[in-house]
């Protein structure tokens, strides 16, 4: 337990974003055209009108119209199209 705050003790130090040491995403939605989540696990569900992505902490479910996933990397995806609506579900430890 001393090792885990130690290192969050030097996280706070260098003033690294939570979600750069942590597994929780991070969702930076750009009006209603564009969506980026980090840290993401896997796409559970893909649809032109329906997205479902596993984070480490829940799901997130996206609802719209066009929607297509860009820019995939192994940390980080970008949906874009006409996003209508945006639905978290946290998965309880």
């Amino acid at each position: 337990m001393k090792k885990r705050n130690y290192n969050k003790k030097i996280d706070q130090i260098l003033e690294l974003p939570k979600e750069v040491y942590t597994n929780e995403p991070k969702i930076s939605i750009i009006g209603f055209n564009e969506m980026i989540i980090e840290n993401f696990k896997g796409i559970l569900e893909y649809e032109e009108f329906f997205v479902k992505i596993n984070t480490y902490v829940g799901i997130i479910s996206i609802n719209g119209f066009n929607l297509s996933l860009e820019n995939m990397t192994n940390d980080d995806i970008k949906v874009t199209g006409k996003i209508e609506r945006i639905d978290l579900e946290r998965i309880v430890d």
